[in-house]
Formats: C-alpha cells, structure tokens, sequence
C-alpha cells in the first residue's frame, strides 16, 4: 500500500518533469515542491487563519482560565460561548503531520532514482509507468554545484539553510509566537503561545539535524518548501491585517450609523378661548338662607 500510494507516484511525478524539463533534477525537484505546497495550501491557510484567530482570544481565554480554574466544566462551557476549542491549538502540528509521509517517501524515492547501482536500477524498473520511457532518461544527472544529490551535502551548507528558513517560516506562520510572554507565569497560563514558542526552535534544530545525513535533493526540497512557506506567511499576514483594520473600521462607524436622527418635535395644538374654562370664573358660593330670628331682628 505504501509503494502504491506514495513511491510509485513520486518516483514517476519526479521522473516525468525531469523529463520535461530538460534533463535537469534541480528543477524538477523545484516544480515537485511547489505542486505539493499548491496542494497543501489550504490547510496551511486554514491554520495560520487558526493561530490568528487564538492570537485574538488569548486575553480572554486567559481571564476565563484565571476566574474558573478551579472548575473545567465552567470553563469549557466559557470557552465554546467566545468559540474557543483547546483541540484546534494541535492545528499548528497538523500541515506537518500530512506531510511526512511526503518527506520519507521522497527519501526513498531519491535513493531509488539517484542511485547507480545495478539493484536500485532493477527495482526502478519495476516501478515505472508505462508512459515513461526509462531508457531516454538513464543514467539522470545527480550533480548540481559541488553536491551528489544522492549524498549528504559535505560542506554543510544545505543543513544551515534547513535550519533558518524553517526558522523563518514558522516564526511568520506562527504570529502568536512573536510576543514574548513577560514572565514564566504568563506562560504557563498561555499554553498555546507557550507550545508555539517551542515548536518555532525545536522544528527547526531537529530536522536540520536530520539533514546532516539527508541526501542533498531531499534537503533543497526542504528549503524550496520553506522558502515559499515564508512568502506565504507574508502575504498571509498582510491579509489578515487588512482585514483586522476593515473590522476595526466596521467597528467604529456602526455606533453612529445606528443612532437614528432626532425627529422634528410637532407644532402644538391652538388653544380654543371659547371652548376652554376660564382660570378666575370659580362657582359661586351657596349660602344659606336666614333663619327667621336672624330677619327679625335684622328688622329692629
């Protein structure tokens, strides 16, 4: 299954633009990068959009973390109302992840391809397609510079270049990790900056490490692959900063769009004098009649 999925197609993708592009394995192994960086585009844009995304909440997810520390289940319930999900800070690993099945199957297919041995010849041949005649391409051309692109780099310069642009590549695909935390507690309460911060040193001196041993051809893909991972990064980042400042602007101009304009007051109602009870004009007072004592003596 893993020769009919990965050797066999990489061997005779590699095959064909060395065919194509004039004898010259360098460049197809540059064209071979870019088809499986064009294919791997998406979800590198998905999960850089991701750690923007986290990069916004982190304030947030931190008050949340410090007010229910004490109490998971409220806090994950915290958590999903502002659309956090502790999964997705694994998303970083996954670009990764998908493609190192690339990267040892390119291993493989490079000691099979660039190899001049009678057995590694044989078995070549057995994994051709039809398509591809064998014998207008052998022997293929494994030098480029002072390098066998069949053996690690002996100056160590391809294992230098491993090392900074992929250094490069996850610090512009890594913009949480451009913030240092101010002190160790801060770290810990960011556990995603914190495991970024990581990741952007610990990727980089492993597999430049690796390339020590890796054959020279599988170490120019790593650097052609980090190369357009850094111009991605950019352009991803401007991107994103435009769009942060149309929100912002969004933000701003909607309080004042929102507020209705005052309408004009109506004229009062004239006042009818006839019709209307005068101020002053009060009933009269009843009185009471006289008695007859009263009239009496009124008269004397």
């Amino acid at each position: 299954m893993w020769d009919l999925l990965i050797i066999n197609p990489m061997t005779n993708a590699l095959l064909w633009l060395y065919a194509i592009l004039g004898n010259n394995f360098v460049l197809a192994i540059t064209v071979f990068t870019i088809l499986i960086r064009l294919l791997t585009l998406p979800l590198n844009i998905r999960q850089q959009r991701s750690s923007m995304k986290m990069q916004k909440l982190q304030p947030q997810i931190q008050a949340i973390q410090k007010k229910y520390r004490d109490n998971p289940q409220k806090m994950q319930e915290e958590f999903q109302k502002i659309g956090y999900n502790p999964a997705e800070t694994l998303g970083g690993c996954l670009p990764l992840l998908i493609q190192m099945p690339v990267l040892f199957g390119l291993f493989q297919v490079l000691r099979l391809v660039l190899s001049s041995t009678p057995q590694s010849l044989f078995l070549l041949t057995q994994r051709v397609y039809p398509g591809i005649d064998l014998s207008q391409l052998l022997p293929i051309s494994n030098r480029f510079l002072w390098m066998n692109l069949g053996q690690p780099d002996p100056l160590f310069v391809l294992p230098v270049l491993v090392f900074a642009t992929m250094y490069l590549q996850q610090k512009f695909l890594s913009p949480t990790a451009n913030r240092p935390q101010a002190d160790n507690k801060k770290q810990q309460d960011d556990p995603t900056a914190a495991m970024t911060q990581s990741m952007q040193y610990t990727m980089p001196i492993m597999f430049g490490f690796f390339s020590l041993q890796f054959q020279a051809g599988l170490s120019i893909y790593f650097v052609l692959s980090n190369i357009i991972g850094i111009f991605q990064g950019v352009y991803m980042r401007q991107v994103m900063a435009r769009e942060a400042e149309a929100e912002a602007q969004t933000a701003v101009s909607a309080p004042s769009d929102a507020i209705p304009e005052p309408e004009p007051m109506p004229d009062p109602e004239p006042i009818d004098e006839s019709q209307a009870p005068a101020a002053n004009n009060k009933p009269p007072k009843k009185t009471r009649p006289q008695s007859k004592r009263k009239r009496r003596s009124g008269k004397r």
